[in-house]
């Protein structure tokens, strides 16, 4: 069973990506270089649409797990060809948010930065700014663009890190992992801070994103359940 690694940008997928490592070594491929959200739409699905095709063509054998930021798109047409396991890790939206804009703050480098980073740095956008910017709206359902939430056989809760994490060695791998935390900016209580009104704003701009988020909680409520 190959398994398919989604990292949504700050949900702990640095962190993940280091513990899958370990398991899987020189069996893990680093899938990080569509920079699919840094396009527009039109393009993007295009691209994911070619990149099916052209992956479910030539296989990833070599492979037993492929983990990075792709739309999961792009690995649909191999679980056709080949049991997959798909899974994500999520983080409530407010929070990853300001996870990705402090980030984002501290790891600004110019000559390599993306156009969208270089301007809310070089424009000195405001946390608020960046929350209510419709470049980063909804990132969750701009990562999931046609595959739905529940195709995911695990999606862990950031919040939930370490016991998410035991439940996947558990009941996925059926082996234990050694827990490794890595890129972590922003505190777990980060929206607590923001002024309350600003929260609700931020939630109502992204209600899609809030909406997977909480299907997700339900996810793990029903799988610890059964």
């Amino acid at each position: 069973m190959k398994l398919i690694s989604l990292h949504l940008p700050k949900t702990a997928g640095s962190s993940f990506r280091t513990t899958l490592e370990d398991v899987f070594a020189e069996r893990l491929l680093s899938d990080y270089g569509d920079k699919s959200i840094s396009k527009p739409p039109l393009q993007r699905h295009k691209e994911v649409l070619i990149s099916a095709q052209s992956v479910a063509e030539q296989g990833t054998d070599e492979f037993d797990c492929i983990h990075g930021h792709f739309l999961p798109l792009k690995y649909l047409l191999l679980a056709d060809c080949e049991p997959c396991c798909f899974i994500t890790w999520m983080r409530h939206p407010v929070e990853r948010l300001i996870s990705h804009y402090h980030y984002w703050q501290q790891s600004y480098h110019p000559e390599f930065a993306a156009p969208h980073h270089k301007r809310v740095i070089e424009e000195g956008w405001s946390l608020e700014q960046f929350c209510l910017s419709e470049q980063f709206r909804n990132i969750y359902a701009q990562y999931l663009w046609g595959f739905p939430l529940e195709n995911f056989t695990f999606v862990g809760i950031t919040e939930h890190y370490n016991e998410d994490l035991d439940y996947f060695a558990r009941h996925l791998l059926k082996q234990p992992l050694n827990k490794h935390r890595v890129n972590v900016t922003a505190r777990s209580d980060a929206r607590e801070r923001l002024p309350p009104d600003i929260q609700r704003a931020v939630e109502r701009f992204h209600a899609a994103d809030m909406q997977l988020y909480e299907l997700a909680l339900q996810m793990r409520i029903k799988r610890n359940n059964d």
